[in-house]
């Protein structure tokens, strides 16, 4: 009776943990896609003097690649998408659940915790300066000229932060299955 209620647990943590890697999974890949296609060009009116001489209209881009904190955003979404792909096969992989395999799996988890959140702030920051500006520094804001940019790369930053929250939840998971198994030898 006991194997039986410990082998139904096991099926149940193995399905939750394939589950939020696949969330994991598609949240960093959709975050990395939606940072790798952002691209905004606007032709901004300038008047130079204030007479009576047209404006001039100069086209202003914006590509996520210009600013090293969405890269970093990027690749570090590239790197988890990749690393939640590959831990999902592994699991489908180990039939057996050997534990050594499941500690180095939490163990990268919690690295890619830390990285995708380290590039959630950093994206984030960059971003809330592009959104209201810096008066002490006399940086003007940007994104109520480039508002499809900036709306575009805050998805991509909430959608990495929910998949870095994926991997939080499956290293409590396997925390929670790890205590559950002790209780049981």
């Amino acid at each position: 009776m006991e194997t039986q209620k410990s082998n139904i647990v096991a099926k149940q943590g193995m399905t939750t943990s394939l589950f939020l890697r696949f969330m994991a999974f598609v949240l960093t890949l959709a975050a990395a896609i939606l940072m790798g296609v952002n691209n905004q060009t606007k032709v901004v009116s300038l008047q130079t003097i204030s007479t009576s001489l047209p404006a001039l209209n100069i086209p202003v881009q914006a590509k996520w690649h210009y600013l090293s904190a969405l890269v970093y955003s990027f690749v570090t979404d590239v790197i988890a998408s990749s690393y939640a792909a590959i831990s999902f096969l592994l699991l489908i992989a180990n039939r057996d659940r050997r534990k050594g395999l499941g500690l180095l799996l939490t163990i990268f988890d919690l690295a890619m915790v830390a990285l995708l959140l380290s590039s959630c702030g950093a994206a984030g920051a960059v971003g809330l300066l592009a959104y209201t500006g810096n008066s002490h520094v006399k940086w003007n804001k940007v994104c109520n000229i480039i508002d499809r940019f900036c709306r575009q790369g805050a998805v991509s930053v909430a959608f990495s932060l929910l998949g870095s929250l994926a991997f939080l939840f499956h290293i409590v998971v396997a925390v929670l299955s790890l205590y559950n198994g002790s209780d049981s030898e």
